[in-house]
Parts: C-alpha cells; structure tokens; sequence
C-alpha cells in the first residue's frame, strides 16, 4: 500500500491548541464496524456504548518532562534538548536543535548554578545524538525542576499554559516514560472511570511509553518500506487475566488508544492469540489487512495524515486492504464538516 492513500487535508483552525475546559467534555464520533455509520455524541455518552463484562484496557504512561534548555558551553549558542530514549544512567539518545550545532563533543550547559552538563558522544543516521550527563547523580531526577512538558509541534504557541503539565496527562498516570501522551486517555476523569466500573465494566491498565516516533508521519513512499520504531512496554498478571477470560467467555475487549492495541496485539501474536505476562519491547506496525485476535472496540483520537496510528485505526475498522481506510477517512471528512477538534487535544472516536 501507499502511503499516499493516507492522506487526507486538515484546515489548519481545526487542530486543537489547548484543551476543552474539562476532559470528559470532549465530542465524541462513533463509528460502527459492521455498516460505517456515524453517531455524533460528547465524550461522556460513551458510558451507553459499554456493556456489563466488557474490559477496559487503558495505556498508564506518565508523560516525562522532557525538553531541556541549554547553552553551547563553548559559543553561548542555544540548545533545545528533547529526551527520546534511555539507553543507560545519564546516557539518553536525544533530539536536539539546531542540530548541525551539535556535533560530536559539543559541550552543553544545562543548569550553570548546579553545574549540570551533557556531552554529544554519538549521532546516529536519523540525525538524533546521544548525551552523556554530568553532574547529578540521576538527569530523570533533575526533569520535574528542569524540564518542560513536551507538547507535539503541532500546537503552536509561544509558550505552554499553566496547566499543560497537569491536561497534557492522564489523571491515572503511573510509571514515567513517555515522551508523548497517550492521547486516548486524555478525555477521562476519576468520576468517569468510577461510573464505568459501577456498570460492569473492567477496568485495567497496560504501560508503553510512547516514544516520538508514533506521532511522526510515514515518510517512505511504501508502507512495506517503513520500519517502526521501538517502545518499552509491560503487561502485568491483572490485566492478562481480565483479558483472557473475557476472551474466553466472548465478551468484548476495548482498547483506550493505539498503544494499548499495540501492547495487547504484540502479545496475543507471541502467544497464540492470548496474553501471557510480559516485559519487552515492540515494533508492530499494523496497518491494512491485519487479523485482530484481542481488540474487539477501539476507543482513539483523531491522528495526523499518512501516521501509523491512522493506519491501525484505518487496519482495525474494517477487513481488507481498502474498505477499513476508506471508511475512515469518510467519518475524518465527516468529522472536518462538523468542526470536530483534532489530534492530542482534540476530540475522539469510537469504532465498535
């Protein structure tokens, strides 16, 4: 397939720039798998979509502070350092601008006061350099006071809002690690949750942290030439119970977001289409046709042009190569006329 087929064109003043006032104000479009028709509803209607005995499987990333600002320790020229990837104790694979700035041995100021430095020790072919930290004992302690909220480039403002740290979050946020959000779960309060257990529904949590890479469009012509990026991820005893005797008795599993799907479908494709414990990475690309053995729902945002997350969602609305796409580029148009707000703080979506 081509890339190209996933294109589609977004009027600029429809990409959210901050969020509604509260999470579960959100709009919500509900898709049906079986007959492609569309329902416009708000986000907390979702409750009468959910049935008694389906499960809920949530992604619980925390969201790292992880954009550093830095000075040149040489030239006095400034850095902006992004996080992307842990490869050991202060040892972090980074994205940094201007990058033709930041060669192989460039030292860089962090914290002046606290004598808090890093190093370029390597740049890899996608242009990303490798910074050893100095300094502090732990950068990953240092991030709550030094770091920023990495909001997506996307959203354009000169400067973040007060309360970016605490919406660009899930309010069931655990082990830190992303350094994007799962977006999914932006829209859901601890109000919302409790009225989804009181109706039946289980409710449990995978972790991947969200890497940048999930966001970024596909750049190769062929979406057999695209390779996928690695994201850390675990899934633990509660869930994989809850899961698989869901399975098991035939009741609906439903997935909060394209990295739970990744998470549930990378693991039923080790396991013979069930999940076991795990603790590992993955690099699963879904897209048109893929066998589903775990997803049953699909509870999403609404992603950006030619991106991988738009693919899984085009892969899980229908069989097939095109008719899934086609679908839901459809209720994309439909959603365009209708002002719907897109991408991390915008709207969602429902397929089922």
């Amino acid at each position: 397939m081509r890339t190209a087929d996933f294109d589609y064109v977004l009027p600029p003043e429809l990409i959210a720039q901050q969020p509604v006032p509260k999470r579960d104000e959100s709009r919500l479009l509900v898709l049906s798998r079986a007959d492609g028709r569309i329902e416009h509803r708000k986000f907390r209607d979702l409750l009468d979509f959910l049935r008694t005995g389906d499960v809920l499987v949530l992604n619980n990333s925390r969201v790292i502070p992880a954009r550093l600002r830095g000075l040149n320790a040489k030239s006095r020229g400034k850095f902006e350092v992004f996080l992307l990837e842990e490869n050991a104790l202060n040892d972090w694979w980074c994205l940094m601008r201007p990058g033709k700035n930041a060669r192989i041995g460039t030292p860089i100021i962090l914290c002046e006061s606290r004598k808090i430095c890093a190093t370029v020790v390597e740049v890899n072919g996608e242009g990303h350099r490798r910074l050893k930290f100095s300094g502090t004992p732990d950068i990953s302690r240092e991030l709550d006071s030094m770091g920023e909220i990495p909001l997506p480039p996307y959203i354009e403002r000169e400067c973040q809002l007060p309360d970016d740290k605490e919406r660009y979050q899930t309010v069931f946020a655990q082990p830190a690690g992303s350094v994007a959000a799962p977006t999914a779960g932006l829209h859901f309060t601890e109000a919302l949750l409790d009225e989804i257990r009181e109706r039946g529904v289980k409710v449990c949590f995978v972790t991947l942290h969200v890497g940048l890479g999930t966001f970024q469009p596909v750049k190769a012509e062929t979406l057999a030439m695209h390779k996928m990026h690695e994201e850390r991820f675990e899934v633990g005893e509660e869930t994989v119970r809850a899961v698989n005797e869901a399975k098991s008795a035939g009741r609906r599993v439903i997935a909060v977001g394209t990295t739970a799907v990744r998470v549930l479908e990378s693991v039923a494709a080790k396991n013979t289409g069930k999940l076991n414990v795990y603790n590992g990475k993955t690099n699963i690309f879904i897209f048109p046709p893929f066998r589903f053995q775990i997803v049953d729902a699909l509870l999403t945002n609404f992603h950006l042009p030619c991106s991988t997350l738009l693919m899984l969602v085009s892969a899980f609305a229908a069989p097939g190569e095109t008719r899934g796409r086609k679908m839901v580029l459809s209720a994309y148009a439909e959603a365009i006329q209708e002002r719907y707000r897109f991408f991390s703080y915008g709207d969602a979506m429902l397929i089922s």
